[in-house]
Formats: structure tokens, C-alpha cells, sequence
């Protein structure tokens, strides 16, 4: 059977890592689709005066410069789209589209900001997007079609592996913040400009995606509260063991009385959970429906398992040609979706760990529980490890639970108080229920 062809655009880690798995894998491939996969063109800035080890590999592409002259050709009917971004990738993906070409695509920021007028441009041309979240942990799949039956009503993800490298690492060796970022770095875990990745909005986009797929809602990622990690310290994993957790970023998203709660923040997880034991690069999302729990964990980042997403990709949308159109559910699992109304974050009720880092005096404690009485919120523990800085001596509140504006509240009225060296941390104690 003729080979269905394909034309990549970007030629950066992940698009390597997909040539090399188009090759490496072609006979697997093809006796599972009974037909093989042909890469026939190939585009980057640089690919035709240096075409590099990963293009090399299949000597019969077409290289080019021009991403509108691989759309176009004849002989290419399926794109991938590599490139990252949301401008030239947006551009990509319509002159695709238009042209009745499948589009397979690990971009999630152009998912989560443009995802919906993308989806809707053609009916009858499919975006393929499992590589956009997660990398090669098939959670797309499985919110779409494996568990498509449940009605869901949390998932609490850890979508991002710089962050939690970061995170895994300071409270490994008890190292600053700063000192592991750059051997993240240096690792080829983190970019050099971080922020998206620990600043929460890398992880804001892909929760956009799955609370598509989740609750067929479409949420835009300015209507998704975040937070970063770059405050938390090695004394803050101290105090966190000594409640019995650790600290994770998290994404989640929560059904309620008052609407679907969206977040990306830092939270205190408990040590016996199943959440805490996802450590180093790696992503992991749980879910829990009226099925139960499903849990999803593996590597969600690097050229090899975002590659083995992209060619899964591939394969699928090379099925659907053979198959006529054939599929099984829509891209984001719903034939609608409803815009997202975002639930006032204010009366979200939580515990939650206060540390406080402050310059040593009589009377500091009793003033941060004046601010925090004013507010209704009252004091659970107050915990301080030994210290001999009293300049910048650390100490830990933790609180009954309590609304968000309480909170906020009570840290407003806080600001004024001398003997803070900077801001308190706030972090919820994550409710997460299933064990290790």
C-alpha cells in the first residue's frame, strides 16, 4: 500500500527526535499500520545549507526554507508542526488546514490561547495535538477516549519538569533555589529565560487543554490563576516535612458548588500521596471521576517522548486518511464546548502554611496573629526551626481553614509590619486523597 507522507516544520529537539523515530521505528510502524510513514519534505531557516544528523537520516525529503511551499506541495498530506510559538505556528497551522491537510502539533501555548478557532476551521480536517501536554504520557488519549465515559470532577496535575526538577532537587540536597535552576540548565532541563517554566505559565497552557478535555470547557490561560516557585526556599521544605508533606507545583482543576476552579501554584502535598512520589523531570495527572481514580505518570519532556507522541500522532492521522475521515471522538473529546466563567478565587477555602521570614523582636508573633484574628482566620501551629540569623530568622504559621480573601486580607494588613524582611509565603495544604 502507498506510503502516506510527511512534512515537518522545525527541526528543533522535538522535530529531531521525530526523524530519528520515523527511522528508527519505520518497520514497527508500518506493520502497524499496514502501510509506512515517508518523511518527503523537511523545513527550517538552516535546513538546506546544514541539514544535520536528524534530516540526514532520511536523504529523500524535499529541504526547504519556505513552510509555505512544504503546506503546499502534493506530495505532503500530513504536516507536523514543531516550530513553538503562537505567530508563525498559528499561520502554519490555518494555510494546513486549508489546504485539507492534517496537523499534528506539541504546541500548547498556541493550543490554549487559539486552540478553539483552530479546531472549528474545518470539519472535515483534524488537529492532532497528544504531544501538547505531558509529552509522551498519553493523557490527551486518555481523557478523550479511555475515560470518556466518566463524569470528572478533579484532576491535579505536575505539568511541568523543570519545575519539578527544581523542586525535587533543593529539597534533595537543600541547595538555593538559584544554584539549581542553573544546574537545570546546565542539564538541559531549563531554558535559558526560565520563566514560563517557573513561573507557572507552561504549565498554565497545558491545564487550558486538559480542562477542554476534562470538562469541555474552553479556558484561555489569562483566566487561570498563577504561581510561580521562585520564593520557595530549603527551609521551606523543612517545615513542609515536618507536617508530614512536601512541596510540588500543581495545576488543578476542581468542579464545585460555585463553578470550575482553575489554578497553577505551588501546594503542600502530603507524604503518603501518590503526587509525592513523582520526582525529578517527571509529570504525572490524576484524575478522579465517579469511576474512581486514574493516575498517569511519566517522562513529559525532551526530544524522545514528545517524538514518540508526535509519530503516535502521525500514525492516527495517517489512519484516519486510509480510514476516510474516520475517528473516534472530537480533538478535545466534545462536539461543544462552553467558555469558561471563572469562579471567584476569593471564597475558595483551603488550610494554609504561612512562612515568614523576620528580623527578631518581642511581640512579632502576637502582631501576626492581631492581622489574622482581625480577618476571622485562626492559628493552627506555629513552627520554627533552629536558627541563627536573627536578622532573617524563618518561622512557620499554619491556619484552620479559611477563605482565600480572608487570607489576602490579612496579608495586606501585614505590609506595614517593620520587622518583615519581605513578603510572607502562602501555600494551600493540597487535599489530595489518594496514597501512594
Amino acid at each position: 500500500m502507498a506510503a502516506v507522507r510527511v512534512g515537518i516544520v522545525g527541526l528543533g529537539n522535538v522535530g529531531g527526535g521525530t526523524l530519528r523515530l520515523l527511522r528508527d521505528n519505520a518497520d514497527e510502524i508500518e506493520r502497524k499500520l499496514g502501510f509506512p510513514l515517508e518523511v518527503s519534505a523537511v523545513c527550517s531557516r538552516g535546513v538546506v545549507d546544514d541539514p544535520g544528523p536528524a534530516v540526514a537520516l532520511h536523504p529523500d525529503a524535499v529541504r526547504t526554507r519556505d513552510w509555505r511551499d512544504l503546506v503546499t506541495r502534493s506530495d505532503v498530506d500530513v504536516v507536523a508542526e514543531l516550530v513553538g510559538g503562537t505567530s508563525a505556528a498559528r499561520e502554519i497551522v490555518e494555510a494546513s488546514i486549508d489546504a485539507g491537510k492534517p496537523v499534528v502539533t506539541a504546541n500548547k501555548e498556541l493550543l490554549a490561547t487559539h486552540g478553539a478557532a483552530l479546531l472549528n476551521r474545518r470539519d472535515d480536517v483534524r488537529l492532532w495535538l497528544e504531544a501538547s501536554v505531558a509529552g509522551g504520557i498519553p493523557v490527551i488519549a486518555a481523557l478523550r477516549d479511555g475515560i470518556a465515559g466518566d463524569g470528572i470532577d478533579t484532576l491535579i496535575g505536575i505539568l511541568n519538569g523543570t519545575s519539578n526538577y527544581i523542586l525535587t532537587e533543593v529539597d534533595r540536597t537543600g541547595a538555593a533555589f538559584g544554584d539549581v535552576l542553573h544546574q537545570a540548565q546546565e542539564l538541559g532541563y531549563a531554558e535559558a529565560d526560565p520563566s514560563a517554566d517557573i513561573d507557572g505559565h507552561d504549565a498554565r497552557s497545558k491545564l487550558a487543554i486538559l480542562t477542554a478535555l476534562a470538562f469541555g470547557v474552553q479556558a484561555v490561560p489569562d483566566q487561570i490563576p498563577v504561581e510561580g516557585i521562585r520564593r520557595i526556599l530549603p527551609i521551606d521544605f523543612a517545615y513542609a516535612g515536618r507536617l508530614g508533606h512536601t512541596i510540588r507545583s500543581l495545576a488543578t482543576a476542581r468542579r464545585d458548588p460555585e463553578g470550575l476552579r482553575l489554578a497553577v501554584r505551588p501546594a503542600l502535598v502530603g507524604k503518603d500521596t501518590i503526587l509525592a512520589g513523582v520526582t525529578g523531570s517527571y509529570n504525572a495527572l490524576w484524575v478522579h471521576g465517579q469511576g474512581g481514580d486514574t493516575f498517569y505518570y511519566g517522562k513529559g519532556a525532551g526530544p524522545e517522548p514528545t517524538g514518540v507522541a508526535v509519530v503516535s500522532d502521525l500514525m492516527a492521522a495517517a489512519r484516519a486518511l486510509r480510514n476516510a475521515g474516520a475517528q473516534s471522538a472530537p480533538a478535545l473529546g466534545y462536539a461543544t464546548m462552553r467558555p469558561h466563567e471563572p469562579v471567584d478565587s476569593g471564597s475558595e477555602v483551603h488550610q494554609f502554611y504561612l512562612r515568614f521570614r523576620v528580623r527578631d523582636r518581642p511581640g512579632i508573633l502576637a502582631s501576626i496573629a492581631t492581622a489574622l484574628a482581625e480577618q476571622g482566620v485562626s492559628i493552627e501551629a506555629v513552627l520554627q526551626e533552629p536558627h541563627f540569623d536573627k536578622e532573617q530568622l524563618p518561622f512557620v504559621t499554619t491556619l484552620e481553614p479559611t477563605t482565600k480573601r480572608a487570607l489576602d486580607a490579612a496579608l495586606r494588613a501585614m505590609r506595614g509590619l517593620d520587622f518583615l524582611v519581605d513578603e510572607p509565603l502562602a501555600m494551600p495544604l493540597e487535599p489530595t486523597l489518594t496514597s501512594a
